[in-house]
């Protein structure tokens, strides 16, 4: 799993544009949202694009998103009990 983590860092950074930041930067327990990453509403489409694109893994309840986005950790274990790509 700590591939898959390394690999979710490697996305969010490129896909966000977050170009002052490292994989280093990112604990794999930091919040993404608010106090953490300090991701947005915008950053967190980004992140379900990902999800869809890269692992099969569709949206629809946007409270699923919450518990998902939480952080590296959480997102890298529902991508891995959920992936079809």
């Amino acid at each position: 799993m700590e591939e898959l983590k390394t690999e979710l860092k490697e996305k969010i950074i490129e896909a966000l544009n977050l170009e002052d930041m490292s994989v280093e930067d990112i604990n794999d327990t930091d919040m993404l949202f608010e106090e953490g990453l300090g991701l947005d509403s915008i950053d967190a489409l980004e992140l379900i694009i990902i999800l869809d694109k890269d692992y099969g893994i569709k949206l629809t309840d946007s409270k699923d998103g919450k518990k998902i986005f939480q952080s590296i950790e959480t997102m890298a274990q529902y991508i891995t009990e959920h992936r079809t790509k």
